[in-house]
Protein backbone atom coordinates (compact mmCIF):
# COMPACT_ATOMS: atom_id res chain seq x y z
CA UNK A 1 0.00 0.00 0.00
CA UNK A 2 1.35 3.00 -1.17
CA UNK A 3 0.60 6.57 0.35
CA UNK A 4 -0.58 7.56 -3.00
CA UNK A 5 -3.25 5.73 -2.82
CA UNK A 6 -6.80 7.70 -3.02
CA UNK A 7 -9.93 7.57 -0.78
CA UNK A 8 -12.29 5.53 -3.32
CA UNK A 9 -9.17 2.85 -2.92
CA UNK A 10 -9.59 3.00 1.04
CA UNK A 11 -13.12 2.51 0.80
CA UNK A 12 -12.73 0.39 -1.16
CA UNK A 13 -10.45 -1.79 1.21
CA UNK A 14 -12.11 -0.64 4.21
CA UNK A 15 -15.53 -3.16 2.24
CA UNK A 16 -12.72 -6.51 2.35
CA UNK A 17 -12.21 -5.96 6.11
CA UNK A 18 -15.80 -5.57 6.33
CA UNK A 19 -16.34 -8.62 4.76
CA UNK A 20 -13.49 -10.41 6.63
CA UNK A 21 -15.19 -9.12 9.48
CA UNK A 22 -18.23 -10.71 8.61
CA UNK A 23 -16.51 -14.05 7.59
CA UNK A 24 -14.55 -13.94 11.44
CA UNK A 25 -18.13 -13.69 12.69
CA UNK A 26 -19.79 -15.98 11.54
CA UNK A 27 -16.53 -18.30 12.61
CA UNK A 28 -15.74 -18.99 8.45
CA UNK A 29 -12.19 -17.81 8.65
CA UNK A 30 -10.12 -16.50 11.60
CA UNK A 31 -9.40 -13.24 12.60
CA UNK A 32 -6.21 -12.74 11.67
CA UNK A 33 -7.98 -12.27 8.00
CA UNK A 34 -9.39 -9.01 9.51
CA UNK A 35 -5.62 -7.61 10.33
CA UNK A 36 -4.29 -9.03 6.94
CA UNK A 37 -7.70 -7.19 4.93
CA UNK A 38 -6.86 -3.98 7.26
CA UNK A 39 -3.64 -3.47 5.64
CA UNK A 40 -5.09 -2.13 2.57
CA UNK A 41 -6.45 -0.01 4.77
CA UNK A 42 -3.34 1.53 6.44
CA UNK A 43 -0.02 0.25 6.47
CA UNK A 44 1.30 -0.46 9.74
CA UNK A 45 4.67 -2.65 11.20
CA UNK A 46 2.48 -4.35 13.91
CA UNK A 47 -1.35 -4.94 15.06
CA UNK A 48 -3.51 -6.50 16.77
CA UNK A 49 -7.30 -7.51 17.60
CA UNK A 50 -7.86 -8.60 21.16
CA UNK A 51 -11.01 -9.87 23.36
CA UNK A 52 -12.01 -8.53 27.11
CA UNK A 53 -12.62 -11.05 29.48
CA UNK A 54 -14.19 -9.53 32.04
CA UNK A 55 -14.58 -12.80 34.12
CA UNK A 56 -10.51 -12.82 34.12
CA UNK A 57 -10.20 -9.09 33.99
CA UNK A 58 -7.52 -9.71 30.77
CA UNK A 59 -7.16 -9.05 27.26
CA UNK A 60 -7.27 -11.60 25.33
CA UNK A 61 -4.90 -11.53 21.80
CA UNK A 62 -6.67 -13.24 18.61
CA UNK A 63 -5.08 -12.14 16.02
CA UNK A 64 -1.33 -10.01 16.68
CA UNK A 65 1.82 -9.18 15.25
CA UNK A 66 2.94 -7.16 18.17
CA UNK A 67 6.21 -9.07 19.73
CA UNK A 68 5.61 -11.30 22.90
CA UNK A 69 6.40 -8.48 25.33
CA UNK A 70 4.24 -5.83 23.64
CA UNK A 71 1.21 -8.62 23.36
CA UNK A 72 1.87 -9.41 27.00
CA UNK A 73 1.12 -5.98 28.11
CA UNK A 74 -1.77 -5.67 25.54
CA UNK A 75 -3.29 -8.24 27.44
CA UNK A 76 -2.92 -8.28 31.26
CA UNK A 77 -1.92 -4.16 31.76
CA UNK A 78 -3.06 -1.82 29.08
CA UNK A 79 -6.32 -1.42 31.01
CA UNK A 80 -4.58 0.06 34.17
CA UNK A 81 -2.77 1.96 31.83
CA UNK A 82 -3.58 6.00 32.51
CA UNK A 83 -4.28 6.57 28.46
CA UNK A 84 -6.83 3.74 28.60
CA UNK A 85 -9.93 6.02 30.42
CA UNK A 86 -9.28 8.64 27.71
CA UNK A 87 -9.11 5.21 25.12
CA UNK A 88 -12.09 3.76 26.42
CA UNK A 89 -14.83 6.58 26.53
CA UNK A 90 -17.12 5.13 23.83
CA UNK A 91 -17.92 8.74 22.35
CA UNK A 92 -14.20 8.85 20.95
CA UNK A 93 -13.77 7.47 17.73
CA UNK A 94 -10.28 5.76 18.11
CA UNK A 95 -7.30 7.22 20.14
CA UNK A 96 -4.42 8.23 17.48
CA UNK A 97 -0.93 8.46 18.90
CA UNK A 98 -0.43 11.83 17.48
CA UNK A 99 -3.50 12.80 19.43
CA UNK A 100 -2.59 11.72 22.77
CA UNK A 101 -1.68 14.67 25.55
CA UNK A 102 1.97 14.94 26.19
CA UNK A 103 1.38 14.15 29.93
CA UNK A 104 -0.33 11.43 29.28
CA UNK A 105 2.09 10.01 27.10
CA UNK A 106 4.74 10.69 30.02
CA UNK A 107 3.04 8.77 32.22
CA UNK A 108 2.04 5.54 29.98
CA UNK A 109 4.66 2.63 30.58
CA UNK A 110 2.58 1.48 27.57
CA UNK A 111 4.04 4.20 25.69
CA UNK A 112 7.75 5.02 27.37
CA UNK A 113 8.47 0.61 27.49
CA UNK A 114 6.56 -0.58 25.03
CA UNK A 115 5.99 1.40 21.78
CA UNK A 116 9.05 4.07 21.96
CA UNK A 117 11.61 0.74 21.88
CA UNK A 118 9.68 -0.57 18.98
CA UNK A 119 10.58 3.04 17.09
CA UNK A 120 6.84 3.72 17.13
CA UNK A 121 5.54 6.92 15.39
CA UNK A 122 2.01 6.70 14.57
CA UNK A 123 -0.92 4.36 15.59
CA UNK A 124 -4.74 3.93 16.71
CA UNK A 125 -5.97 2.00 19.83
CA UNK A 126 -9.62 1.43 19.19
CA UNK A 127 -12.09 0.42 21.85
CA UNK A 128 -14.66 -1.88 20.77
CA UNK A 129 -18.59 -2.26 21.82
CA UNK A 130 -21.23 -4.23 21.17
CA UNK A 131 -24.45 -3.10 20.21
CA UNK A 132 -25.69 -2.85 23.95
CA UNK A 133 -23.03 -0.99 25.25
CA UNK A 134 -20.61 -3.77 26.70
CA UNK A 135 -16.97 -3.59 25.89
CA UNK A 136 -15.88 -6.54 23.98
CA UNK A 137 -12.10 -5.55 23.18
CA UNK A 138 -9.95 -3.50 21.48
CA UNK A 139 -7.77 -2.83 18.08
CA UNK A 140 -4.36 -1.74 18.42
CA UNK A 141 -1.99 -0.18 15.19
CA UNK A 142 0.90 0.99 15.03
CA UNK A 143 3.70 1.84 12.61
CA UNK A 144 7.13 3.69 12.70
CA UNK A 145 6.32 6.22 10.09
CA UNK A 146 3.89 9.27 10.61
CA UNK A 147 0.60 9.10 8.92
CA UNK A 148 0.17 11.60 6.43
CA UNK A 149 -2.37 14.07 6.99
CA UNK A 150 -5.33 14.40 6.24
CA UNK A 151 -5.49 10.60 6.58
CA UNK A 152 -8.70 8.95 5.49
CA UNK A 153 -7.82 6.07 7.21
CA UNK A 154 -9.00 7.66 10.08
CA UNK A 155 -12.74 7.97 9.53
CA UNK A 156 -13.08 4.43 8.18
CA UNK A 157 -11.07 3.03 11.11
CA UNK A 158 -13.82 4.49 13.48
CA UNK A 159 -16.44 3.28 10.23
CA UNK A 160 -15.36 -0.18 10.90
CA UNK A 161 -15.84 -0.52 14.71
CA UNK A 162 -19.20 -2.13 14.58
CA UNK A 163 -18.01 -5.03 12.42
CA UNK A 164 -14.51 -5.36 14.27
CA UNK A 165 -16.37 -5.39 17.45
CA UNK A 166 -18.57 -8.50 15.87
CA UNK A 167 -15.81 -10.19 14.95
CA UNK A 168 -14.20 -10.04 18.46
CA UNK A 169 -17.09 -10.29 20.29
CA UNK A 170 -17.49 -14.41 22.22
CA UNK A 171 -19.87 -16.20 19.44
CA UNK A 172 -22.39 -17.65 20.80
CA UNK A 173 -23.91 -20.91 19.03
CA UNK A 174 -27.40 -21.84 19.30
CA UNK A 175 -28.05 -25.30 20.04
CA UNK A 176 -29.20 -27.88 17.26
CA UNK A 177 -32.90 -27.88 16.45
CA UNK A 178 -34.08 -31.63 16.86
CA UNK A 179 -36.52 -32.73 14.38
CA UNK A 180 -40.04 -32.05 15.72
CA UNK A 181 -41.25 -35.69 14.81
CA UNK A 182 -38.31 -36.82 17.13
CA UNK A 183 -39.20 -34.89 19.80
CA UNK A 184 -41.83 -36.80 22.46
CA UNK A 185 -45.23 -34.45 23.35
CA UNK A 186 -44.32 -33.01 26.86
CA UNK A 187 -46.19 -34.27 29.57
CA UNK A 188 -48.42 -31.93 31.38
CA UNK A 189 -46.43 -31.88 34.68
CA UNK A 190 -42.94 -31.68 32.62
CA UNK A 191 -40.52 -28.39 33.90
CA UNK A 192 -40.42 -26.04 31.31
CA UNK A 193 -36.49 -25.32 30.31
CA UNK A 194 -35.70 -22.19 31.98
CA UNK A 195 -35.70 -19.24 29.30
CA UNK A 196 -32.18 -17.70 28.56
CA UNK A 197 -31.09 -15.13 31.24
CA UNK A 198 -29.69 -11.48 29.98
CA UNK A 199 -25.82 -11.54 30.38
CA UNK A 200 -25.38 -15.28 31.61
CA UNK A 201 -26.83 -14.20 35.12
CA UNK A 202 -28.06 -16.14 37.67
CA UNK A 203 -31.60 -15.94 38.80
CA UNK A 204 -30.74 -14.36 42.44
CA UNK A 205 -28.09 -11.84 40.50
CA UNK A 206 -31.42 -10.97 38.45
CA UNK A 207 -33.34 -10.37 41.24
CA UNK A 208 -30.08 -8.03 42.46
CA UNK A 209 -30.08 -6.25 39.93
CA UNK A 210 -33.82 -5.72 39.29
CA UNK A 211 -33.63 -4.11 42.82
CA UNK A 212 -30.75 -1.58 41.68
CA UNK A 213 -33.09 -0.04 39.48
CA UNK A 214 -34.81 1.29 41.96
CA UNK A 215 -31.71 2.99 44.00
CA UNK A 216 -32.05 0.88 47.37
CA UNK A 217 -29.29 0.10 49.31
CA UNK A 218 -28.13 -3.59 49.94
CA UNK A 219 -29.24 -3.73 53.50
CA UNK A 220 -32.88 -2.35 52.14
CA UNK A 221 -32.86 -5.15 48.65
CA UNK A 222 -31.31 -8.09 51.53
CA UNK A 223 -34.22 -7.29 53.34
CA UNK A 224 -36.39 -7.84 50.00
CA UNK A 225 -34.92 -10.76 49.19
CA UNK A 226 -34.61 -12.41 52.43
CA UNK A 227 -30.53 -12.56 52.47
CA UNK A 228 -28.10 -10.90 54.09
CA UNK A 229 -26.47 -7.51 52.84
CA UNK A 230 -23.07 -8.86 52.34
CA UNK A 231 -24.81 -11.54 50.24
CA UNK A 232 -25.92 -8.73 48.31
CA UNK A 233 -23.08 -6.99 48.65
CA UNK A 234 -21.33 -10.36 46.91
CA UNK A 235 -23.87 -10.77 44.15
CA UNK A 236 -23.44 -7.21 42.79
CA UNK A 237 -19.57 -7.92 42.38
CA UNK A 238 -20.37 -10.40 40.40
CA UNK A 239 -22.90 -9.35 37.98
CA UNK A 240 -20.87 -6.36 37.72
CA UNK A 241 -18.04 -8.10 36.13
CA UNK A 242 -20.41 -10.50 34.31
CA UNK A 243 -21.64 -7.53 32.61
CA UNK A 244 -18.59 -5.44 32.59
CA UNK A 245 -19.83 -2.46 34.31
CA UNK A 246 -17.96 0.03 36.45
CA UNK A 247 -20.48 0.46 39.17
CA UNK A 248 -24.14 -0.19 39.85
CA UNK A 249 -25.51 2.94 38.58
CA UNK A 250 -24.61 1.55 35.60
CA UNK A 251 -25.82 -1.75 36.35
CA UNK A 252 -29.54 0.06 37.14
CA UNK A 253 -28.92 1.91 34.06
CA UNK A 254 -28.27 -1.30 32.14
CA UNK A 255 -31.26 -3.12 33.40
CA UNK A 256 -33.86 -0.11 32.63
CA UNK A 257 -32.49 -0.61 29.48
CA UNK A 258 -33.55 -4.47 29.35
CA UNK A 259 -36.63 -3.93 30.84
CA UNK A 260 -35.74 -5.55 34.16
CA UNK A 261 -37.60 -4.15 37.65
CA UNK A 262 -38.46 -6.16 40.18
CA UNK A 263 -42.18 -6.60 41.23
CA UNK A 264 -44.13 -4.07 43.31
CA UNK A 265 -44.39 -6.63 46.10
CA UNK A 266 -41.22 -8.83 46.19
CA UNK A 267 -42.30 -12.02 46.93
CA UNK A 268 -38.71 -14.22 46.21
CA UNK A 269 -38.58 -17.63 45.73
CA UNK A 270 -36.39 -17.95 48.83
CA UNK A 271 -37.32 -18.31 52.22
CA UNK A 272 -36.18 -16.53 55.36
CA UNK A 273 -33.29 -18.11 55.96
CA UNK A 274 -32.16 -19.10 53.35
CA UNK A 275 -29.48 -17.60 51.20
CA UNK A 276 -27.23 -18.43 48.21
Amino acid sequence: MTAERSTADILDAAVHVRDAARSATSGATGVDTVLAALAEVMEYDHASLARWDPLRRRHTTLAGSYPDDATAYIETRLHHDPVFPVLRSPARGGLWLGDVPRHLLAASPGFQKVLRPLGIEDGVAQCLFAPDGRYVGMLNVSTRRPRRTPDPARAVVTLLTEALAAAVAPRVDPPPEEPAAAAPAPAAHARRPDPPRPGGLSPRELQVLAELTTGRTNREIAERLYITPRTVGTHIEHLLAKLDLPNRAAAAARAAAWGIEPPADASPAARPGRSR
